[in-house]
């Protein structure tokens, strides 16, 4: 039901988007059509006035234009002349400096293209009725209004259809998605859980042994399988929580020096057999706020990282700054280099190394982009360069007590 509904509501908002787009486009064409009509028709006006450039008397004039003509004897005006016009501060101008005057007068409750100017020793003032134009851009701008209507409302219409076939596909996969990472999870849980029971009991029969059944390596390897059985098991848990983000985890307060210290002894093992030094140096109550176990992926990932590319030394520091925990691990290796420096969290990222055309390529796999994911969960940073004495060094800062994104 989740997934149908933010189906649905991404179907609405992409449909919504188109639909506001459509309108936006329609509204300039809409402009641009008024625009162009508007302009046709008052250049229309103005050749109706210009045509009667020779009109000079009241019976000469066409039917649409009304003429005022000034003269010695009094004043010859066209008949039904409305309230308004003539315009006699545009006469009395034209009578005393001459020239022309082109206006737009309201009279009568309409508009009129007025223009006066001296004809034959004679001020005439010829109006042209703009009534009819002005109802025409009235009946345009109305079936541009309703056509706008019609075209948004269909084209969200269309828009949500189109939608909901193009995100079902992909809907469909995350669910499938899911449901493999479910049923993967489910599967391992129970040979985990079988291989920590069998290694507890083993190791509770070899306590009830003594010395003489088993010596101290042995029984230190049992702790170290239990341990690993263990975090196993919150590993796959933390995979299906990520895998499904609607599933909501409880924050812990985890101190990142303590995790640190924790991952760096169970990779002790393996450091010894590189012949690579492993050291840690953490401060007292370097607290955040978040998923425990990601947190520990997020560290054996680094602390991995520089044990795969180190030539003798992995140091993994945590401190803090003002408001952040900030972890460093750092090794003796040949570094990023500039060519992955930016890249260096994406999946799968790789680069040749820079000690010659020949040398192979170094992988970096999902560990680093494992990394970043952890630290965006926590609303985090994490850079990574090159040191100035060579190797290479990632820092990752997290906010103390900054709740970790479900």
């Amino acid at each position: 039901m989740t997934d149908q509904r933010e189906l649905r509501t991404a179907s609405v908002r992409l449909a919504l988007q188109f639909a506001g787009i459509i309108l936006a486009l329609f509204v300039v064409l809409g402009g641009v059509v008024y625009f162009v009509v508007s302009t046709g028709q008052t250049e229309a006006a103005k050749r109706a006035l210009a045509d009667a450039s020779q009109v000079d008397s009241v019976h000469d004039a066409p039917h649409d234009l009304l003429i005022t003509v000034v003269l010695p004897q009094g004043r010859d005006v066209s008949p039904n002349m409305p309230d308004g016009l003539p315009d006699e501060r545009a006469l009395q101008e034209v009578a005393q400096n001459g020239g022309s005057i082109t206006e737009t007068v309201v009279a009568g409750g309409k508009s009129y293209l007025t223009q006066t100017d001296v004809r034959r020793g004679k001020v005439v003032q010829i109006s042209y009725g703009l009534a009819e134009q002005q109802e025409e851009m009235g009946r345009l701008l109305t079936a541009l209004i309703i056509s706008g209507v019609i075209a948004t409302v269909a084209a969200a219409l269309v828009g949500l259809l189109l939608a909901r076939r193009s995100m079902r596909p992909m809907a469909d996969a995350l669910a499938l998605q899911r449901r493999f990472v479910a049923d993967a999870g489910h599967e391992l849980r129970t040979p985990l859980t079988l291989l920590s029971t069998r290694a507890q009991l083993l190791r509770r029969r070899l306590s009830r042994g003594g010395a003489a059944v088993a010596d101290e390596d042995v029984r230190s390897g049992l702790d170290e399988i239990v341990d690993d059985s263990r975090a196993l098991t919150e590993i796959v848990e933390d995979l299906l929580t990520a895998a499904d983000p609607r599933q909501n985890v409880e924050p812990e307060r985890v101190d990142i020096g303590e995790l640190a210290a924790v991952v760096a002894r169970s990779a002790e093992g393996r450091a010894h057999e590189r012949g690579i030094a492993l050291t840690t140096h953490a401060v007292p109550s370097a607290v955040v706020t978040g998923a425990p176990v990601s947190l520990r992926r997020m560290i054996v990932a680094l602390v991995d990282n520089a044990l795969d590319h180190a030539a003798s030394h992995v140091q993994v520091d945590v401190a803090t700054e003002r408001d952040e925990v900030v972890l460093t691990v750092a090794d003796d290796g040949p570094g990023f280099g500039d060519a992955l420096k930016d890249r260096a969290f994406d999946r799968f990222a790789s680069a040749r190394a820079a000690d010659g055309a020949g040398a192979r390529e170094r992988h970096y796999g999902l560990g680093l982009a494992l990394v970043a994911e952890v630290v965006d969960r926590h609303r985090g940073r994490v850079t990574a360069a090159d040191r100035e004495g060579g190797g290479a060094e990632v820092v990752v800062r997290l906010p103390k007590g900054a709740p970790a994104r479900s």
